[in-house]
């Protein structure tokens, strides 16, 4: 039986000994890899984005947004609009009614529960009333058809300007209530005709602006 060399016996210690260190930093690697958070990391995301909601081939609302991230917890799921989205909704009819821009937005559904949270430069216009409201956050009721807020709120029409703190209105933002207002003003077309807008429920007719009047604080 030959016996190996000295040379040989160095060689083969040599490679024992790279073995064994490429094995435990190999294990060790492994153990220090970072694990999964479900919470932080999207389980979907959608690039360009555009959800259709129709009844009967009647479109209801649409949604539109450059990115959704989907993230599930323990019990809860929830999409993130990181980028910004866009609301759109329709009559009865398949007319647009109502348009929501917000740079960053949040769907979170709980047990059959669901909310909606536009947050960041909120827009909410509605076409046919002419109207405009602006707030920094925005929430949207979808089971009850409602939008409202508690924030600061401005609210511009042919008819005057309003603004205040805390709105309610229909998700189509078609009878708007400023629940605490302030500093506002109407629109009239006659200095001897006697006009009063109601601070509470900001609607009115389309009328050419002349002068303003005070509606009191």
């Amino acid at each position: 039986m030959r016996h190996p060399s000295l040379r040989q016996r160095g060689i083969l210690a040599v490679t024992v000994a790279v073995a064994a260190i490429f094995v435990f930093t190999s294990c060790d690697k492994e153990k220090m890899a970072p694990e999964v958070n479900l919470n932080v990391t999207p389980v979907q995301s959608i690039a360009n984005m555009d959800a259709l909601e129709s009844d009967y081939g009647v479109l209801k609302s649409r949604i539109a947004a450059p990115l959704m991230e989907r993230y599930d917890g323990d019990s809860s799921s929830w999409e993130l609009f990181p980028k910004g989205f866009s609301l759109y909704n329709y009559t009865e009819d398949g007319q647009l009614e109502t348009k929501i821009t917000a740079d960053h937005a949040r769907h979170v559904t709980t047990k059959g529960k669901e909310v909606w949270i536009a947050y960041g430069n909120v827009v909410v216009r509605n076409f046919i009333k002419e109207q405009t409201m602006e707030s920094d956050t925005m929430y949207w009721d979808r089971a009850n058809g409602k939008i409202y807020t508690r924030c600061y709120v401005k609210m511009y029409s042919p008819a005057g300007f309003l603004q205040g703190f805390g709105m309610e209105s229909d998700q189509n933002a078609s009878n708007a209530e400023i629940l605490k207002p302030y500093d506002s003003y109407g629109y009239v077309d006659s200095d001897t005709s006697e006009v009063y807008v109601d601070p509470a429920n900001f609607i009115g007719p389309v009328l050419k602006p002349v002068h303003s009047i005070p509606s009191g604080k």
